[in-house]
């Protein structure tokens, strides 16, 4: 709570307490304030006067709306607050969440004194009061002595705010009846809220008539650089252009919306992956779906990047439907796991929905969502949509330029310094816009709009984009950035003046420092410093002008967070560019800049970089200096790979990651390092990773005729993995000739010391059979899996803990190959052992056992089927539904295709056995769970909705 906003308020009832919730408006109750059109008088605490103001919106006196809107006069005794206040509710049923209120009650008066506030802490309890949508304040200090018969200790402090912690939650109304004045009763916000003609009076009286109800709960948890008050002075045309404020109003993708605010109304968890590159709109989207949401009473969360597991953990306590919007997921796996964990301990008795937005998808999302079970059993029927560019149409285009442009010129005034102009008429003389399909991108066009309507009031001579000078005739869609970082260093040169850093700093020092600060960052102001000696024009300066540099930067883009040292430049694009057009003219920056830069700046530094090497305008030349850069600094092969994973340009690392591999220089220990750090699965780095495993394997071959004992080990894990990684690349047949090789090393090393290398050697058999059976080299592939299950049974005896499972596994790959061979009786009972070794696991361990369980039980029962034992394999399948049916009860996401699978199998059987209509009935319900899952994901289930379909269609023709 704030001291200043703090009031006296007189009306026709009885003196009360109010709070000055934004520009000219006051929050007292409304049995204080009196019905709309009351005058009133307004006595700001500590202030000097009284002024007086009108009723604009009055709730129900005594109530459970007992609260009111006064509109203070134009008065100069009143102070306006800087900013309005931050509203919220308690999202979640967890008991003791802090809270304070100021106000003036009478016990705190004296007379010929002038009035004194008190200030209470207390607690609130959501179960308290819930049925007649009320707080309950259970103060935590002593109820006070009061003489005075039949009135309240707490008289006057109806309409004193309500704040856990920076949100105001309510307004007091009333000492509780039956309390011993231990507690007071509180008007929600949400209920005030909840009446139009509140937001209304809000909206034409005071700024803040964005702000929804944030979650009490979740506040420290919450991004600030996603709030969206749109009241504030911003300090650069650049800030206009950041999603969260929808300066130009959001339009179009309806469809997709109607998709998402469907999946939201399904209830459950839920996560739905956006991708788009930067700028195609996925953050304004997610906004305004967010704000859709907010409206109809759901809590939104943007975790800030500084969140940390366990503060996530508290998501599985909301009890209101929630939707968390993850921005630049691809850089915040930790985070993911962490709220799919949450997602895990959630009742799911309200919506819990995840929108992840990132520039790209792949190896990054592949690995986040097989991480882990939970990860598995929560993201694997997640819907992946890929925003395409919004104004494909030329003429579409123009309008959308035109209304761009008119929001823009209306919101300029809120720019520091930007008030004299009139943008209005500026925006209804613009040009047409150019012909060009990169304005499709909806941030190109507003950015386009923007950097037009500047140049009216300050035409730019000409703007460096990588080598060239462009005149300001010719620009077009490719150089919106330099012409907005233009104007943008204007206000950097402004700012520097007025803190005195210049003429002592040259404009040209501090603009490679601000594109320092942006391409590594820091994570406190030491930090900042370190960075700040890496560059040769600051090292030499005193501590307290480097300090001052810092304070700039903090000036310009203000800290999220503390104890960031300062915020960034948005949107992305324009960091991207001046970062890429300093890179472009000294490549050298990077190499100073990785001197003493720790993990997290190595990879932002890497990540920035690659993102600047992809705009069009420098040519190529930023891929060949990032290539150079990382390697110069082979050391850096871990945070390489990590960005290659993550960045949707990665082509510059991995060709340093190629380079690096070719390098006879390079120790084979660094190779061997090198392929540790690679993830178990990239579509991005597969190529690279066959380039090592082969060069891995080429320099063991050597290594081993010097000293086979010794490297053996190293070459048939080279050749295993090699296999590997070449299945991936589509080369079959030399993955097969590499997993060959390696099973006949790993034979000679199991022979040698079994303790040591049997366990592989039956994996490796086992790899071998899958890679067999893809080239049609059946006979081969079933003499493998029978020799790997032999081994592996081998391994169960001495220790069963930890390998009954692979046992399994391979007796199930032995079942379906004995099928292959025409050995129906001996598949039939490898397949029988594998259940019985499955139900044993699932017993101990269902959570993690019986999936495999509903899987063996299917093996089973085709392996009935072939030797005429019907109505068995009939009761496995039927056994394996009921199990699939348990496990989409607990995680419908993960468990609703095997389901529809294995509904398929149940539906086949059922028809064969002449029972029609319970096969009709099972095939029916797969076409709808494959439907459902086909429109929410149709590259990943369209398939297997084709193939109920075609089962729906054979029992259709059973029927004829």
């Amino acid at each position: 709570m704030e001291r200043r906003r703090l009031a006296g308020v007189s009306g026709p009832g009885e003196p009360g307490s109010g709070y000055a919730v934004g520009g000219r408006l006051v929050l007292p109750s409304a049995h204080v304030a009196g019905p709309a059109g009351t005058r009133v008088e307004v006595s700001p605490l500590g202030g000097s006067g009284t002024v007086g103001g009108s009723v604009v919106w009055c709730g129900t006196p005594a109530g459970r709306d007992d609260a009111a809107l006064v509109l203070v006069d134009d008065d100069p005794h009143w102070q306006a607050p800087a900013a309005p206040v931050r509203w919220g509710r308690l999202v979640t049923d967890r008991p003791g969440t802090g809270c304070e209120t100021w106000g003036v009650p009478d016990v705190a008066q004296r007379e010929d004194r002038t009035v004194e506030a008190a200030q209470l802490r207390a607690e609130l309890n959501p179960g308290t009061g819930f049925v007649g949508n009320q707080y309950v304040m259970d103060l935590l200090q002593h109820p006070p002595q009061w003489s005075s018969d039949g009135t309240s200790p707490w008289g006057g402090m109806s309409g004193a705010a309500v704040f856990a912690d920076l949100l105001l939650v309510g307004v007091v109304a009333s000492d509780r009846a039956y309390s011993g004045g231990g507690q007071l009763n509180v008007v929600p916000a949400y209920v005030l809220h909840h009446d139009p003609a509140f937001r209304t009076a809000l909206a034409q009286h005071g700024p803040g008539a964005d702000h929804g109800l944030e979650a009490v709960e979740l506040q420290h948890l919450t991004d600030p650089a996603q709030g969206t008050d749109r009241s504030t002075q911003l300090p650069s045309p650049a800030a206009l252009l950041e999603a969260r404020y929808q300066t130009v109003p959001f339009d179009g993708r309806e469809d997709l919306l109607g998709e998402l605010r469907a999946w939201c109304a399904r209830g459950g968890f839920g996560a739905w992956l956006l991708l788009g590159p930067g700028g195609q709109g996925k953050t304004r989207l997610a906004h305004h779906l967010a704000a859709d949401l907010a409206a109809d009473h759901w809590a939104v969360l943007w975790p800030k990047a500084s969140a940390s597991a366990d503060q996530l953990a508290g998501v599985r306590h909301v009890a209101r439907p929630l939707l968390v919007v993850l921005d630049y997921a691809e850089t915040r796996t930790e985070q993911l796991a962490a709220l799919v964990e949450a997602a895990a301990e959630h009742p799911g008795a309200t919506p819990l929905k995840l929108l992840l937005l990132a520039r790209t998808g792949g190896d990054w999302w592949r690995q986040a969502a097989t991480a882990t079970r939970l990860a598995g059993d929560r993201l694997a029927t997640a819907p992946i949509r890929l925003l395409t560019p919004l104004e494909n149409d030329p003429a579409d285009r123009a309008d959308r330029y035109r209304d761009a442009a008119r929001a823009l010129a209306t919101a300029l005034p809120r720019v520091a310094g930007m008030a004299g102009h009139d943008w209005t008429t500026s925006a209804a003389c613009l040009p047409p816009l150019p012909d060009q399909d990169a304005y499709g991108n909806a941030l190109t066009l507003h950015m386009a709009a923007l950097a037009d309507l500047l140049d009216t009031a300050e035409p730019p001579t000409t703007v460096a984009t990588g080598d060239q000078q462009c005149d300001a005739a010719l620009r077009g869609a490719a150089d919106v950035e330099d012409r907005l970082l233009d104007h943008e260093s204007r206000y950097w040169r402004q700012s520097a003046a007025v803190l005195g850093l210049t003429p002592g700093l040259s404009p040209a020092t501090l603009e490679t420092a601000l594109a320092a600060a942006h391409l590594v960052g820091a994570a406190d102001r030491e930090q900042a410093d370190r960075l700040w000696q890496r560059l040769p024009a600051l090292a030499d300066q005193t501590r307290d002008r480097r300090n001052q540099v810092t304070t700039w930067l903090a000036t310009l883009y203000p800290p999220t967070t503390t104890p960031l040292p300062w915020g960034a430049l948005q949107p992305d694009r324009l960091t991207e560019r001046h970062v890429g057009r300093f890179l472009n003219a000294d490549p050298t920056l990077a190499d100073r800049l990785l001197q003493d830069a720790d993990h997290a700046q190595t990879v932002r530094l890497l990540t920035v970089y690659s993102r600047a090497a992809a705009h069009p305008v420098f040519q190529d030349r930023l891929d060949t200096q990032l290539t150079d850069l990382c390697t110069r600094n082979p050391q850096l092969s871990a945070q390489i790979i990590i960005t290659a994973t993550h960045t949707d340009h990665p082509a510059p690392l991995a060709a340093a990651l190629n380079i690096t591999i070719s390098d006879p220089a390079t120790p084979t220990t660094a190779l061997t390092t090198l392929c540790d750090q690679l993830p178990r699965s990239s579509q991005r780095l597969a190529a690279t990773a066959s380039h090592l495993m082969q060069t891995l394997a080429d320099r063991y071959r050597v290594l081993v005729q010097a000293d086979p004992n010794a490297h053996l080990p190293g070459l048939a894990m080279a050749l295993n993995n090699l296999a590997v990684w070449l299945k991936e690349v589509n080369r079959g047949e030399e993955s097969l000739a590499a997993i060959e090789e390696a099973t006949r090393y790993y034979r000679v090393l199991a022979e040698a010391s079994p303790d040591a290398h049997l366990s592989v050697l039956a994996a490796s058999l086992n790899n071998l059979a899958v890679r067999l059976g893809e080239v049609g080299r059946r006979e081969e592939a079933l003499a493998a899996v029978q020799e790997a299950v032999r081994y592996y049974r081998v391994l169960v005896e001495a220790d069963p803990d930890a390998h009954l499972l692979d046992l399994a596994k391979a007796l199930n790959s032995l079942a379906i190959w004995l099928g292959e061979a025409g050995q129906r009786e001996e598949g039939l009972a490898a397949g029988d052992e594998a259940v019985k070794i499955n139900r044993t696991l699932a017993e101990a361990d269902p959570n993690d056992h019986l999936p495999a369980l509903a899987a063996s039980l299917t093996n089973l029962a085709i392996r009935l089927g072939e030797v005429g034992r019907g109505e068995e394999g009939l009761a496995a399948l039927e056994e394996a539904v009921k199990i699939n049916r348990t496990l989409v009860e607990a995680s419908p996401n993960a468990h609703l295709p095997d389901l529809a699978k294995a509904l398929d199998n149940l539906a086949v059987r059922l028809g064969e056995e002449g029972r029609r209509e319970e096969g009709l009935a099972a095939i029916e319900e797969a076409v709808r769970i494959n439907r459902g899952l086909a429109e929410t994901n149709p590259m990943a289930f369209e398939a297997a909705l084709r193939q109920s379909l075609e089962v729906a269609a054979w029992f259709e023709a059973l029927g004829q």
